[in-house]
């Protein structure tokens, strides 16, 4: 698990030194710089599973993330021409930390010195690049399983595509377009007796997915039909009130937005232990109560091993997690909620803590007041 994530003159930030736990929420306005968190992380794994970071190339633009060139990523007030990177993992003794020589005009940068454990006097650039990595292997954000769910999805289609390789390494696709894949070739896998994202007797995927589906979205069932010869996957959705008899199934196209955008998530959060999720806005397209029990299955995954960071705007999200350690389900010092705002051109990153009565640390101007300012309004006196 990762337990810290420093970047220094990336996009937005001049220096970020950000805390990680288990369940990391990333909170604030638009454009604050929570999105380029996740992409800090999908640029080192980019680079490193196309083998280019062992040659000593940051690649910005690829299959899994087009962030343009340098002259895109360097943060507009640097004082060097230098873009760091620096992780710790629960598993390393050692910070290790990444520096790339700024290029205006390329979508590769040259590593500005071999990687090493912060304060090693010793940058011998004979040294072999993919020997400094060996410790990495294994652990996400380089390899191991990483999970992206972005905030533009697949919305509702007739038939989403099919993938026998990304299937194999459990991969969702750019725009987690082969979620339905990959849930439909391991739909039959079964989770822990012990796992916490089990509610009930149910341990098969398919069955815990469709569990969730109706605890976010009450009464709605999934069905899959795999067309083989097609290279597709047909979804289609029953809907039912207790004591009903089911409806007939409808078209994922029929059903609106919120349970195509959904179910990738949901997935996501059913992840192996082990795993590194991030999540984009996982709330768009449910109502309050879904989005708050959304957030209990994000606690949930995380007590059972996947670290979760999740970019929300969602004050019932938030809340759903504050409710999970309130009632005991997740520690609090396995939940973060770092708030993103911006000085002049300067991001900050304040990490606030929960404790366990669910409240937070300190409440910060401008993080999720909106609906005391609303209610406010509301109360005054009539001019």
């Amino acid at each position: 698990m990762l337990r810290q994530i420093e970047l220094t003159n990336f996009k937005c930030f001049e220096h970020l030194d950000m805390a990680c736990t288990a369940l990391n929420l990333l909170c604030g306005l638009n454009g604050m710089g929570k999105s380029s968190v996740i992409q800090a992380l999908l640029v080192l794994r980019q680079s490193f599973q196309s083998g280019e970071l062992h040659q000593g190339k940051l690649v910005l633009e690829g299959d899994r993330i087009d962030l343009g060139l340098g002259l895109d990523v360097l943060f507009e007030g640097a004082e060097t021409d230098v873009i760091g990177f620096a992780l710790q993992d629960d598993g390393a003794m050692d910070v290790w930390k990444l520096d790339f020589n700024y290029s205006q005009t390329s979508d590769k940068l040259n590593i500005h010195i071999l990687p090493s454990p912060l304060g090693e006097e010793d940058k011998d650039s004979s040294r072999d690049m993919s020997a400094m990595f060996q410790g990495w292997q294994g652990i996400p954000p380089f390899e191991g399983r990483m999970v992206y769910i972005p905030a533009e999805r697949p919305g509702p289609q007739k038939w989403y595509p099919t993938s026998e390789i990304s299937a194999r390494y459990g991969e969702f696709g750019v725009s987690s377009e082969f979620a339905w894949n990959y849930l439909n070739s391991y739909q039959d896998d079964v989770l822990d007796n012990d796992d916490p994202r089990c509610l009930g007797t149910e341990r098969r995927l398919l069955d815990i997915v469709a569990q969730w589906l109706q605890i976010l979205c009450p009464g709605m069932h999934l069905q899959l039909e795999a067309i083989h010869a097609a290279d597709t996957i047909v979804a289609g959705f029953q809907y039912d009130q207790p004591g009903d008899i089911p409806t007939r199934r409808f078209r994922a196209t029929n059903v609106g937005f919120g349970l195509s955008y959904v179910v990738p998530v949901i997935l996501a959060l059913l992840s192996p232990p082990g795993a590194l999720c991030l999540l984009e806005n996982p709330e768009a397209y449910l109502h309050p109560r879904g989005q708050t029990r959304m957030g209990e299955l994000a606690a949930r995954a995380s007590l059972a091993g996947v670290q979760v960071f999740a970019e929300t705007h969602s004050e019932h999200f938030m809340d759903g997690v504050r409710i999970a350690v309130r009632e005991g389900l997740l520690r609090p010092e396995d939940a973060l909620f770092h708030y993103f705002e911006r000085e002049g051109i300067r991001v900050q990153v304040s990490s606030l803590q929960v404790d366990s009565g669910g409240r937070l640390s300190r409440w910060p101007e401008g993080f999720f007041d909106q609906a005391d300012e609303n209610l406010a309004r509301l109360l005054a006196p009539r001019p």
